[in-house]
């Protein structure tokens, strides 16, 4: 497919899925703004965009933080953005209910669901103008079945889902899709920091486990970034797809 001529805005844009997201994004024709936190990763990213042929820049924003969202919104005002990926998300605390504290439940929420809310909000209106636009938030499938020790990330990752269903149904009359994609356990740094914390919590190796974790997946491994950013390309290319969730788990969704 070809998304020549569009402009992508990536949230969370500095870290490994962000980088692979404006890889495939860019290898498909679009032009990506890498939206994010550190602005050296931010630059390292676009870099590597721009010396694999693609169109990229990037812009600093804490997309929880509303005057932060004003001032990026303000900054990209004469970007034409009309596909907005929604990757900005932290991993929260590994520990039961009861040992996690109000600021810990906080932080997730704000970074993985606020913020979602504070950029929809911000990049909506010029695509409902326009008539056309995408949005696709990044959940994941641990929104979707039990994630023991880990309940602000899986609540999270829940009222993602819901944020998706019913966004869709208000700007779809207007020519925009939102919709929804949800890896399973992806391959890299996110994932080995809570292997060894989970390690650490039950008494057991980082190996164990990460082997323990993928033996929930019917194809029993994790799955790889640019499997997702592949699946993120794939789903662009489906212009009836609004309102719907794609699982990408390697199974780990299937019933034991």
């Amino acid at each position: 497919m070809t998304l020549r001529g569009r402009t992508a805005l990536i949230t969370g844009g500095g870290g490994p899925l962000g980088r692979a997201f404006a890889l495939a994004l860019a290898g498909a024709g679009a032009r990506v703004i890498l939206v994010g936190r550190s602005e050296q990763a931010l630059a390292d990213a676009a870099t590597r965009v721009v010396k694999e042929g693609g169109r990229a820049r990037s812009a600093v924003c804490d997309v929880s933080d509303p005057a932060s969202v004003r001032a990026l919104a303000a900054e990209l005002a004469n970007e034409d953005v009309s596909l907005l990926v929604n990757n900005a998300g932290v991993a929260g605390p590994v520990k039961p209910l009861t040992d996690i504290e109000p600021d810990e439940w906080d932080d997730v929420f704000a970074v993985n669901v606020r913020g979602v809310y504070l950029l929809c909000r911000a990049f909506l209106p010029p695509m409902i103008a326009a008539g056309r636009g995408d949005i696709v938030n990044i959940a994941s499938v641990s929104g979707k079945r039990p994630l023991l020790n880990r309940t602000p990330y899986t609540a999270s990752k829940m009222a993602l889902l819901g944020l998706t269903r019913t966004l869709a149904g208000e700007v779809g009359p207007h020519g925009v899709s939102v919709n929804s994609l949800s890896p399973g356990p992806v391959r890299g740094p996110r994932m080995n920091r809570n292997f060894r914390l989970t390690a650490e919590l039950t008494g057991t190796t980082v190996q164990d486990a990460e082997r323990d974790f993928a033996s929930r997946a019917a194809l029993n491994r994790l799955v790889e970034e640019d499997e997702v950013a592949r699946a993120l390309v794939a789903m662009l290319a489906m212009p009836g797809l609004c309102g719907a969730d794609i699982d990408l788990s390697a199974g780990m969704i299937a019933p034991a």
